[in-house]
C-alpha cells in the first residue's frame, strides 16, 4: 500500500487562477473568446479551456482579427498589442498578472524618466523571448537589455549607469548573485540600482518543494514542457531526491518503479492544474 500525497502548495499561482476563472466566464456567455498565446503552459489545462471554446492565437492571427474578444493571459503584453486591438476595435479581455503590471509600469516610468542624453541601461533578468520578457522589453521601445544568466553580465557596460529588473518567476539565488556581481564591478562614477521584481508566491515554492520531495521516496512532478517555472522546480526536486520524475499527464507515469517507493509525492508548477495532479494520483491508486 503506498502512501500518496499531493502538494498542497503546488498548482495554479494567483495570475493563473484568475485569468482562467476570466476565461470561464467569458466563454459562459456563449461568445467566441480568442486567447493570445497558451493561456497557460500547460496542455492539458488549455485542451480543457479548448473543449469549453476557447481558441488560442498567435500574434500574426490577432493582427488579422477585428471586432472580437481577446483574452490577454497572466504574462502580459507590449503596448503595441493594445495599440492593435485599439485600431482592430478588438475588446480586450485583460488577465495580466497584477505583478506582471506592476512590474510593467515601473520599467515604463522608468523608461519615461530616464533623460536622453543619459546613457541608462534599463536591464531585465529573465528568459528572452519569453512572453512576460516580451511585454517588459516593450515598455522601453525595446531598448531594454536582457540577461538570462550570471556569465551574461558581464556584456554590460560598467561605466554606465544601470537599473536591474527581474521577471517575476526567476530564481532569487541567481539574482542576488547578479546584483553582487554588479555592485563589485560598476564604476564609482556609474549609479546602480536593483529592483527585486520576483513573486514571492513564486519564489517561496523554492524551499517548500525541496522539503516536499525530501519526505518522500519517489516524486512525480506534473508540468508541462513550455513552463519556465516547472524547469526551475523541477531542478530542485531533483537535486534533493533523485529519484524525482517529469511527467506531463497520467499516462506517463512508469508503472513499473511504483513497487519500489513506499511513499510518493506528487508536486507541480504554477502552471499545473490540481485536477491533473488528481488524475496522477488516482492511476498510481488503481496499481495497487
Amino acid at each position: 500500500m503506498h502512501h500518496i500525497e499531493i502538494d498542497k502548495d503546488s498548482g495554479f499561482c494567483f495570475g493563473v487562477t484568475t485569468a482562467i476563472s476570466k476565461a470561464e466566464e467569458e466563454l459562459a456567455k456563449g461568445a467566441p473568446l480568442y486567447c493570445l498565446g497558451d493561456i497557460v503552459h500547460n496542455g492539458q489545462e488549455c485542451e480543457r479551456l479548448k473543449e469549453m471554446g476557447l481558441i488560442t492565437i498567435n500574434h500574426e492571427e490577432f493582427a488579422r482579427l477585428k471586432n472580437v474578444k481577446v483574452l490577454l493571459r497572466a504574462h502580459g503584453e507590449p503596448p503595441e498589442t493594445y495599440e492593435l486591438a485599439r485600431k482592430n476595435h478588438i475588446e480586450i479581455i485583460d488577465a495580466t498578472c497584477p505583478v506582471v503590471l506592476r512590474l510593467q509600469k515601473r520599467i515604463k516610468q522608468e523608461y519615461d524618466t530616464t533623460p536622453h542624453d543619459k546613457d541608462r541601461q534599463i536591464v531585465i533578468y529573465g528568459k528572452n523571448g519569453h512572453a512576460e520578457v516580451l511585454g517588459l522589453v516593450g515598455q522601453t521601445e525595446g531598448k531594454a537589455i536582457v540577461i538570462e544568466k550570471l556569465e551574461e553580465v558581464s556584456k554590460l557596460d560598467m561605466n554606465k549607469d544601470i537599473r536591474l529588473y527581474s521577471q517575476t518567476t526567476k530564481s532569487l539565488d541567481e539574482f542576488r548573485q547578479i546584483v553582487s556581481y554588479i555592485e563589485e564591478h560598476i564604476s564609482p562614477e556609474a549609479s546602480f540600482q536593483y529592483f527585486d521584481t520576483i513573486c514571492r508566491q513564486v519564489a517561496n515554492r523554492m524551499p517548500h518543494i525541496r522539503e516536499f520531495a525530501a519526505s518522500h521516496d519517489l516524486i512525480f512532478f506534473v508540468c508541462g514542457h513550455k513552463s519556465s517555472n516547472g524547469k526551475i522546480l523541477f531542478q530542485e526536486c531533483k537535486k534533493v531526491n533523485p529519484n524525482s520524475y517529469q511527467i506531463d499527464k497520467p499516462e506517463e507515469i512508469d508503472k513499473s518503479i511504483l513497487s519500489r517507493a513506499h511513499s510518493i509525492g506528487i508536486c507541480g508548477a504554477t502552471s499545473t492544474p490540481k485536477w491533473l495532479m488528481e488524475a496522477c494520483k488516482k492511476v498510481i491508486m488503481n496499481e495497487e
